[in-house]
């Protein structure tokens, strides 16, 4: 009876829907004859797609959830929040070094705002031809506003990029320039003292609404990187996962940390804060040998995206911490706590991290 009542109240809150749901499909989903990548054997249409891989290669997969006030603010331009749906998953494919294919999308909505639609759809397909990935299938549903989107990438037997590759002696390093989209969050939240002059607070909403994955990148990196991942919980967290799966230990400098012009202008615990521990920025953190390092300058160069050395990796030693930072010669004693949605944040945790909206 309990459980009746909970789903009435629930259901009283979603409004019904002014266009029906496999009319909202056809009119925002699917592609006109002549539009966009046309790779599945089966499509968007029926009960499941079917995709062949090219022969020689293997299926990467990939799937991420964003829930309206705890990925997104619900001010977000309709547009910006569907290219970034995909572009969180697309950055996941470019980690493992994989060429997207195709993706589904569930898509859970309070009620049908057409305009929003129209928006979302544009932000999502755009990015989508952007990348020749086809949109196969999905499903949608009344509730709050919710999207989840399974991405499908191909990648070469044996060429995936993982997180269990890197080797004592790699190089370590990161594209981009990781912490703005943590430095447009806390402007948002109004912690920012001094706060950001409109055009710095215009473009770092930009790298957090609208994040660019880097799927050239990964490409790039086949055969060249020997560990990888992106990073959407902050630098080092992310960073820590490579060092776990590759069982190595990992010298970080704070004073190689790339640093975009709207970060060189703020205090250095910002910087840091930022870059550190700021997350969604799904840039990518990878390992390489040393005597490939002109190589991977080469390909930031061709891909005219900037490229930084910030560390190095080193034998795992039980008794010493597996991760050390450095401010110059100094050792910088790590305070910083990646995001967790389910961990409960202690005094000694930064601001929160833009996984969580305000």
């Amino acid at each position: 009876m309990a459980t009746s009542r909970a789903q009435t109240a629930a259901q009283a809150t979603i409004q019904p829907m002014s266009l029906g749901e496999f009319d909202l499909i056809a009119k925002y989903f699917v592609r006109p004859a002549g539009q966009g990548p046309r790779r599945a054997v089966v499509g968007n249409g029926d009960d499941c797609a079917v995709l062949a891989p090219a022969a020689g290669m293997q299926l990467a997969v990939s799937t991420d959830a964003l829930v309206e006030g705890r990925h997104f603010l619900s001010t977000v331009d309709p547009a910006r929040l569907g290219h970034k749906a995909l572009a969180v998953n697309l950055s996941d494919l470019a980690a493992c070094g994989a060429r997207p294919l195709g993706f589904t999308l569930a898509l859970t909505l309070p009620r049908v705002d057409e305009a929003w639609l129209a928006g979302f759809a544009r932000g999502l397909l755009d990015l989508a031809d952007e990348h020749d990935c086809e949109l196969v299938g999905g499903d949608t549903t009344a509730g709050p506003l919710a999207i989840g989107v399974t991405v499908l990438g191909e990648v070469p037997v044996g060429g995936v990029l993982l997180r269990s590759g890197a080797r004592p002696g790699d190089e370590l390093w990161v594209s981009g320039h990781p912490g703005e989209a943590r430095l447009a969050l806390e402007a948002f939240r109004g912690t920012l003292h001094p706060s950001l002059p409109a055009e710095a607070f215009d473009a770092t909403r930009l790298a957090m609404e609208c994040p660019q994955p880097r799927v050239a990148l990964g490409l790039g990196l086949r055969g060249l990187a020997t560990a990888a991942i992106d990073v959407s919980d902050g630098l080092l967290g992310d960073l820590g996962h490579i060092l776990r799966r590759s069982g190595v230990s990992a010298d970080v400098f704070a004073d190689a940390l790339p640093l975009s012009r709207w970060l060189a202008a703020r205090p250095r615990h910002e910087q840091l804060d930022c870059i550190l521990a700021g997350g969604d920025d799904y840039e990518l953190v990878f390992t390489a040998p040393p005597e490939r390092h002109a190589e991977v300058l080469a390909l930031g160069a061709q891909l005219g995206l900037v490229l930084s050395r910030i560390g190095s990796v080193g034998h795992r030693d039980g008794s010493a911490p597996r991760l050390r930072l450095w401010e110059g010669a100094a050792p910088l004693a790590n305070r910083w706590v990646s995001f967790d949605h389910f961990r409960q944040p202690s005094p000694s945790t930064p601001a929160p991290n833009p996984g969580e909206a305000p």
